[in-house]
C-alpha cells in the first residue's frame, strides 16, 4: 500500500506515525481514517515495533476534518438510512459506509497491543483531538491547542469520545469540555487532564521517545500487550470477579512464557533476555476479545 497521508519511521523498535498532509494542517480525510485504521491494526503483528508515537508534520497535529470536499464532508453515504438494530453488525458493507470514520480509528488503537503516545505539536481539532482520547498519553507542546469543537459546527461527538473522555476527565468535565466547545490551549487541557505533560516544542519529540522506552525498553512485549489490553478493557467491567478471570488466565500463560525467564533473570541478577512477541498472544486471547465484543453487540 501506498500512503498518501502518514508517514511512517521505525527506529529502535518505536514507529512514528506523521499526519502528514502539512498544507492543509493535517486535515483528516476519509482516506487518511482508512490508512491509521489499517496502521493499528497490522502494527499488532509487526515484531519490530514496541511503541508507537503519533505526531503531525509542520505546524499542526491535526486541524480536524477536512471540510472542502465536495458531499457529505465526513464521507458518510447520505442515501442509506441506517437504525440502531443496523449497526449491530458493524463490519457490513453498507453500514461501514455510515460508520464515523473517526471511531474506526479509536477503536483499532483501543485495540492495539503496542503502547501508543500522541505528540501533539501543534492544534489538534475536532477529530485531531478525539483520536488522542484512546492513547496512553497526550503530551503537549506549548503552542498546541486542544478543542472538542463539535457544538459550533452544529454535529456530535464521534471518535468514541463520549466513552473515552468521561474515563480521561470525569463525567462533569466532559460535559463542560463537550458544551463549551472551547479551544483549549497546552496548560489548560493539562489541567483538565486532557495531557499528561507540556513540552517546549524542540523537546516534544524527545519526550514522547522517552516515555515509549520507559515503558517499553527491556520488557516483555506479550506481557505488555496484556497489560494494555487488560486495563483498557477491564475497567469497564461490572465486577471485579471478571477481571480476576482474565487476569487469572494471563498471569497463567505469562509465567510460563517470560515470566519464566523474569525470574531466573532476578535470581541470577541479571537483565532479562524476554523472547516472546506481541504477535503470539496467549490461547485465550482471541476468544476473550471475541466474547467481550460478541456480548456488547448482544449476540
Amino acid at each position: 500500500m501506498t500512503w498518501t497521508t502518514l508517514h511512517h519511521r521505525v527506529d529502535d523498535g518505536v514507529l512514528t506515525v506523521t499526519l502528514d498532509r502539512p498544507g492543509h494542517l493535517n486535515a483528516f480525510t476519509p482516506t487518511m481514517a482508512t490508512e491509521l485504521e489499517r496502521t493499528f491494526t497490522e502494527v499488532n503483528d509487526d515484531d519490530e515495533v514496541r511503541a508507537v508515537i503519533v505526531t503531525g508534520a509542520g505546524k499542526a497535529f491535526c486541524a480536524g476534518m477536512d471540510l472542502s470536499s465536495e458531499g457529505n464532508v465526513f464521507g458518510l453515504d447520505e442515501s442509506l438510512s441506517p437504525t440502531a438494530a443496523d449497526m449491530a453488525d458493524l463490519d457490513s458493507p453498507a453500514i461501514r459506509r455510515v460508520r464515523d470514520t473517526g471511531g474506526r480509528v479509536t477503536l483499532a488503537i483501543h485495540a492495539c497491543r503496542k503502547p501508543v503516545i500522541a505528540a501533539i505539536n501543534g492544534p489538534a481539532v475536532g477529530i485531531g483531538a478525539t483520536m488522542t482520547l484512546a492513547m496512553d498519553a497526550r503530551l503537549m507542546s506549548t503552542t498546541a491547542r486542544f478543542g472538542l469543537v463539535f457544538g459550533r459546527l452544529g454535529i456530535t461527538p464521534e471518535a468514541v469520545s463520549t466513552w473515552f473522555l468521561p474515563r480521561l476527565v470525569g463525567l462533569p468535565k466532559a460535559l463542560d469540555l463537550l458544551y463549551s466547545a472551547e479551544i483549549l490551549d497546552a496548560e489548560s487541557a493539562t489541567a483538565a487532564g486532557l495531557a499528561q505533560a507540556v513540552h517546549a516544542p524542540d523537546e516534544l519529540d524527545a519526550r514522547a521517545r522517552a516515555l515509549a522506552d520507559r515503558w517499553t525498553l527491556g520488557r516483555s512485549r506479550v506481557a505488555t500487550a496484556l497489560t494494555r489490553q487488560m486495563t483498557v478493557r477491564n475497567a469497564t467491567l461490572e465486577h471485579p470477579e471478571d477481571a480476576h478471570r482474565v487476569e487469572s488466565l494471563a498471569m497463567f500463560y505469562s509465567s510460563v512464557g517470560d515470566g519464566r525467564e523474569g525470574v531466573a533473570a532476578f535470581r541470577e541478577k541479571r537483565s532479562p533476555l524476554f523472547s516472546r512477541p506481541a504477535s503470539a498472544m496467549p490461547p485465550f486471547y482471541d476468544d476473550w476479545l471475541g466474547t467481550r465484543s460478541s456480548r456488547k453487540r448482544g449476540r
